[in-house]
């Protein structure tokens, strides 16, 4: 820490009071009103305009700027963009479920039509969500760059110099020693230091030394880090959405998958995405495995859920096995595998009149509740004739049901424990020599006739598994196989800057918690010479806000200052032979004792004495001589003379720091405390 040598030129001034005491406190940018004219003053002519419009212009550029990077723009961004990414969740978007979003228009036309203008169904690729990204992120960095450059001023600078009235700031303590400015000045430094204050020194033009120390910079450095976190977390955001990658794939055992954009059921990525951006690696699902809970209110709830796979990295990599469950998902460069879904996928054989197998497969039927009802569709769509030897598409609508209740036909149990397969047949077109994508859980029927009965009723059959249902004039059969195969979905996920996101979110909060929790603070201590050559000591602290931490604190240095420098009665009780003892102009002998009983004073008559502000009173020690320039300790009693006269010079004890309010008052509590 730098030190002042003593100049009078660079002691504090008269002027300089408690403004500049609590100056720069915080970075925070001052708010301007809305301005008036920046032009001026107009010169004839054109010149004189056109340089008048710029500085018309320029001025307006300049106070829109401060605006934009003012911290009330900037949450009202912050709070337009959580509140533009509502009707992104209430809407079906674009790109995540385009079926929904058809329904939607299909059921809402008018609406659907307003929606569209508004970009509604595309909410964060919109231009107005994008501008109030944009305009945020602009708005944090310009708030930051000029608040990290003056903070980091602020570091490199000294504190602030002591005002000219230490006893206005709102905690103060003062006493009076024996000690010289500069060994207190010393003490009061190491002590500040100790508590890791920043500390500055300088002596002023009557031959005091002051020492100004700072404390709590990790607050508006934790102000700065939120707002760095902020941005950091958007940059994150922005690049997940614009690279990200993921779509889901249901996987049968014993299948595989292959991370190519073909492979997947269902794809959506960022605009910024290539086909290139996808991680190469592939894997194979061995075996699903899940037990539920059997009894209870809890019936049904999976106990285990777990999907064994074999994974292999890149086209010549080594085979790996990995259970992927919920929570514990499959991490391959940076993608990961999640398991989603669960079901059945009954095996079927198909075959024409004639006996040939057209069909032979696990179909995948999809649950419709939690106890395992399912449904699908088996088509047959190349290879079968009929009986006549006419060649026709089959379609079956299927119902599975892993244990069966056949009160309601539904299953009460998830697990496999008393399967039935109900089948519906239809014969005709399928609808998908056109080249129009059809859904494969569905059956387009507007081009096929349903099986029927000799009695005309619909053809329809329950099986178990290993059982066969033998479609009406020998159009063939279906066979229903007792091994029952299962399947998982998975969710293939890559979402770029994920690890950013979450260091940004970390890093807010721990600055959130530095400026909420940390109280930036100064004190000054003081130490001058009064006219009676007696050292006069002043301890005075500031806070950025209203805290009992800066009484506090400035009381614990108090008492470790004053217990090295202590108050003028303490220094007579430990050199009496230093300190005058009796009262008025007359010193007492050089010969008397602290202890002893102190010369009467002149003009004393008789048994009673007269009761002079200035006489020296009866008691075991004698009373300091007054100073004119000794400060006054409010509220504080002198622990030597019980019953003071109002002229009583300060009491040589530091006085405890007061708390005081916006009027300069002590509070009561802290006035208490002063009494203490």
């Amino acid at each position: 820490m730098s030190t002042t040598p003593p100049d009078t030129d660079t002691a504090p001034k008269a002027d300089d009071g408690l403004e500049a005491a609590g100056a720069q406190l915080s970075t925070a940018p001052v708010e301007q009103a809305v301005p008036g004219s920046f032009g001026g003053m107009r010169k004839p002519g054109l010149t004189g305009y056109v340089a008048w419009l710029g500085r018309e212009v320029t001025g307006w550029v300049r106070w829109m700027w401060r605006q934009l990077t003012s911290m009330r723009v900037a949450l009202i961004l912050l709070f337009l963009l959580s509140l533009g990414a509502v009707p992104g969740s209430l809407i079906p978007q674009q790109g995540t479920d385009e079926l929904k979003v058809a329904e939607f228009k299909q059921t809402h036309d008018t609406l659907a039509q307003v929606y569209e203008k508004l970009g509604l169904f595309h909410v964060y690729s919109s231009v107005w969500f994008s501008a109030i990204y944009i305009l945020l992120f602009v708005s944090l960095i310009g708030c930051i760059v000029p608040r990290t450059w003056q903070f980091v001023g602020q570091l490199r600078g000294r504190p602030p110099r002591a005002p000219r009235r230490l006893d206005r700031l709102p905690a103060y303590a003062t006493w009076r020693t024996e000690a010289s400015p500069e060994r207190v000045q010393e003490w009061a430094r190491g002590a500040l230091r100790r508590r890791r204050f920043r500390t500055d020194t300088y002596a002023t033009g009557d031959g005091g030394a002051v020492v100004t120390a700072e404390k709590g910079y990790l607050r508006e450095a934790g102000n700065l880090i939120f707002h760095v976190a902020l941005i950091v977390m958007l940059v994150a955001f922005a690049s997940g959405s614009l690279l990200k990658y993921e779509g889901g794939k249901l996987i049968v055992e014993g299948d595989g998958f292959a991370n190519t954009k073909t492979q997947y059921d269902d794809f959506k990525s960022g605009s910024l995405f290539t086909d290139d951006d996808l991680d190469r690696f592939s894997f194979t699902l061995d075996r699903f495995t899940g037990t539920y809970e059997s009894s209870g209110p809890q019936r049904g709830t999976p106990r285990v859920y777990r999907a064994d796979v074999s994974y292999q990295e890149g086209a010549d990599g080594a085979e790996r096995r990995k259970a992927i469950e919920p929570n514990h998902p499959l991490v391959v460069d940076g993608t990961k595998v999640f398991l989603n879904g669960h079901g059945y996928a009954p095996q079927f054989t198909v075959r024409d009149g004639k006996g040939k197998v057209v069909y032979k497969g696990a179909v995948p039927m999809l649950p419709q509740d939690g106890m395992g009802t399912a449904t699908g569709v088996v088509k047959v769509a190349d290879g079968y004739t009929n009986g006549k030897g006419k060649r026709e598409q089959l379609g079956f609508e299927a119902r599975f049901l892993p244990t069966i209740d056949r009160t309601t036909m539904t299953s009460s149990f998830p697990g496999l424990e008393y399967p039935v397969l109900a089948l519906n047949a239809w014969h005709g077109d399928l609808g998908i020599d056109g080249g129009v994508p059809q859904n494969v859980y569905q059956l387009d029927t507007a081009k096929m006739k349903q099986f029927k009965t000799a009695d005309g009723k619909i053809f329809a059959k329950q099986l178990m598994p290993g059982e066969t249902m033998k479609l009406p004039n020998g159009a063939g059969s279906v066979t229903f196989e007792k091994d029952v195969k299962e399947w998982a979905s998975f969710q293939i996920s890559h979402q770029p800057g994920g690890g950013l996101a979450l260091g940004g979110a970390i890093a807010a909060i721990l600055g959130l918690a530095g400026s909420l929790f940390i109280q930036r603070r100064r004190v000054w201590a003081r130490a001058t010479t009064g006219p009676d050559g007696v050292t006069v000591v002043e301890f005075a602290g500031l806070g950025r806000s209203e805290s009992a931490k800066v009484p506090e604190e400035l009381a614990a240095l108090v008492d470790v200052v004053h217990a090295k420098a202590p108050g003028t009665a303490e220094a007579v009780r430990d050199e009496p032979a230093s300190s005058a003892g009796a009262a008025g102009d007359e010193p007492a002998p050089s010969g008397e004792a602290a202890g002893d009983e102190p010369a009467p004073s002149e003009g004393a008559a008789g048994d009673e004495p007269e009761p002079a502000p200035s006489a020296g009173a009866a008691g075991d020690e004698p009373e300091p001589a007054p100073s004119a320039g000794a400060a006054p300790v409010p509220g504080q009693k002198d622990p030597h003379h019980p019953a003071p006269s109002p002229d009583t010079p300060a009491d040589p004890a530091p006085s405890h720091p007061s708390h005081r309010d916006e009027t300069g008052t002590d509070t009561p509590a802290d006035a208490e405390g002063a009494q203490k």
